[in-house]
């Protein structure tokens, strides 16, 4: 059951969105990143199961569940190899989770605009946008490595909303990690914990502090299931 805010009456005037685990689920192309590096070293695949929960964590999570034997140094040296094969294959797996194609019709149907927000490298998200039609749909793609900060810090958010020419404080921000919704807060923003995506038993979206919990993208195709904005127009 979400917590919804039964006095929010229309949709926001504009959205963020975090890509992986939260528009996006690229766990199965994460798998087969992580199973080709594993059969190129002769060694036995690992399962959607155990690798899921981390691929909001990024490349070197991701690597340490494939690799648990590594000390950290040789698990880094490999990164560069985990995120050249997954440009081989970006895409190829994915798919968006259930109801965010209808939810980002009713969004822009009711006139607001969208853009994401990823710690994934911005060359590799810009990837998935002819992918999935949202070239000229999607405002605004700011990556991991856009700035010389990424979440949690505020600043890739701030400047998303820049280059939207929004008060930040009019948008709302949604992402299925602790660090999405620690970067909303700091830069002002409302926040929507996505609860369909990725995260670890000891997770807890209660204790992030968004504004609502969403169990499903297509709650959100309805304007009550939506915060209110920090200063709405």
């Amino acid at each position: 059951m979400s917590e919804i805010d039964s006095t929010a009456a229309a949709f926001p005037a504009a959205v963020l969105f975090d890509l992986d685990g939260t528009l996006l689920d690229s766990a199965p192309d994460m798998l087969a990143t992580a199973n080709a590096m594993l059969d190129a070293r002769g060694r036995a695949p690992i399962t959607l199961d155990a690798l899921r929960p981390v691929v909001s964590k990024g490349a070197r999570a991701m690597v340490s569940v494939a690799f648990p034997e590594l000390e950290q140094a040789p698990r880094d040296a490999l990164i560069p190899e985990f995120l050249q094969r997954y440009e081989a294959l970006i895409g190829q797996h994915a798919v968006l989770f259930d109801g965010v194609a209808g939810m980002l019709d009713a969004l822009q149907a009711a006139g607001c605009v969208w853009g994401i927000v990823t710690n994934k490298p911005e060359y590799l998200a810009r990837l998935i946008l002819p992918q999935l039609g949202w070239e000229t749909r999607c405002a605004v793609l700011i990556g991991g490595d856009t700035l010389a900060q990424r979440k949690p810090h505020p600043l890739p958010l701030l400047a998303a909303a820049e280059r939207m020419q929004i008060d930040p404080a009019t948008c709302i921000y949604v992402g299925d990690d602790e660090r999405d919704i620690v970067a909303a807060n700091a830069a002002g923003m409302a926040s929507v914990a996505a609860l369909w995506g990725y995260r670890l038993d000891e997770d807890n979206p209660l204790a992030w502090g968004a504004e609502v919990m969403v169990e499903q993208p297509a709650e959100l195709q309805h304007a009550r299931a939506w915060p209110a904005a920090r200063n709405p127009q």
